[in-house]
């Protein structure tokens, strides 16, 4: 995965279930907020594109879960993205833990952008990326 963007974070104690370890659910949320914070930071946000007549649209979300977290542990989100296909863009997520930079979940989130409910390309990421000097190319579905 090619890192284009980190977020710290720390467990809070009632994001764990009764084992003592984040529950499965709270590692979307965590990786939500990274995508959220990761758009914001490069100048895109859901409020301006939704006004703008566009949302984005999760399509599918693969969760590989590796090890657990536990209360008070800090973790790094780590964030890349590549298109998939002419629609598609994927957000290629890890969460590490800080302490040892053991892998705790790997990712792949798939969206697409859309106006008025029907998808449309993401043109939006394109020209941010290119203004970053990222490329924001395509990378073959593995399996």
């Amino acid at each position: 995965m090619d890192c284009i963007f980190e977020l710290e974070m720390r467990v809070r104690d009632y994001e764990c279930d009764i084992q003592g370890i984040v529950n499965n659910s709270v590692y979307q949320n965590y990786l939500e907020h990274a995508r959220h914070e990761f758009l914001h930071t490069i100048g895109l946000n859901f409020t301006e594109l939704h006004e703008d007549g566009i949302d984005a649209v999760v399509t599918h979300i693969q969760l590989d879960y590796k090890l657990p977290l536990k209360p008070r542990d800090e973790f790094i989100i780590k964030l890349g993205m590549h298109k998939q296909g002419r629609l598609r863009f994927v957000f290629d997520q890890e969460i590490l833990r800080k302490a040892d930079d053991q892998q705790i979940v790997a990712a792949q989130v798939v969206g697409v952008l859309t106006r008025a409910g029907r998808p449309i390309a993401p043109t939006r990421f394109d020209d941010v990326f290119a203004s970053k000097g990222w490329a924001f190319k395509e990378k073959r579905k593995i399996g």
